[in-house]
Parts: structure tokens; sequence; C-alpha cells
């Protein structure tokens, strides 16, 4: 008889061995189910939305546009918002925006002098 007990014994932790990794898939799915329900929805590209940065440098003039430049690093950002960097012309400034990397356009949210 205990033999018996032992064999039933082994063939429950196998058994228990064989699903346990489906039952911890079929978990791991369904809690990606839930983050997904739970998550903001995504805009239409399917992007997510770029992070606000600041950018230091000067406010100059490139033809009859106004852009940002880095002296250090001799980068030069279009700013869309030419109004707020009328203001600041030829001053060093920090620009708070988001960085359109296609364009190397900096949608403005605020301008300060350094």
């Amino acid at each position: 008889m205990r033999i018996t007990q032992k064999r039933a014994a082994v063939a429950v932790v196998s058994a228990l061995q064989l699903t346990a990794p489906a039952t911890y898939a079929q978990q791991a799915i369904r809690d990606r189910q839930i983050v997904r329900q739970q998550a903001p929805p995504s805009n239409q590209g399917g992007n997510v939305p770029a992070a606000q940065k600041t950018f230091t440098g000067v406010i100059a003039k490139s033809g009859d546009k106004l852009v940002l430049t880095d002296p250090l690093t001799k980068t030069s950002y279009q700013l869309d918002d030419q109004r707020k960097a009328q203001e600041m012309v030829n001053r060093n400034v920090k620009v708070t925006g988001v960085l359109d990397p296609s364009t190397g356009t900096i949608r403005v949210s605020a301008i300060e002098p350094l």
C-alpha cells in the first residue's frame, strides 16, 4: 500500500508541475488584457505622445524665421511660436516644449530668459 501512495503522490506532483506553467501563462495573458483595458487610449498613429523637454540656447534669425541655436552643439531648432520667440531675439533662453524630430521643430510651451 505504501508504494501505491508514493505513486499517487508522484502522479499528483507531476500533474501539478505540468499544469502550473499553463496556469502561469494564462494568468500572464489575463494580466496583460487588464493592463490594456486600464491604459489610456493611444493617439491615432499608435505612437506615444512625446514628453516635454527643455532646450537652451540663443534665439536668432535664420532667413525670415526665428530659431533656437545651441552654440555648444551648433544645432538649430525651428520654433512653432514665432511671437513668443520675437521677444527674446539675441538672448540666452530656456525653451520648454516638444521636439518633432522629423522636422526639427519645437512645439513651444514656454520661453524664458536665462
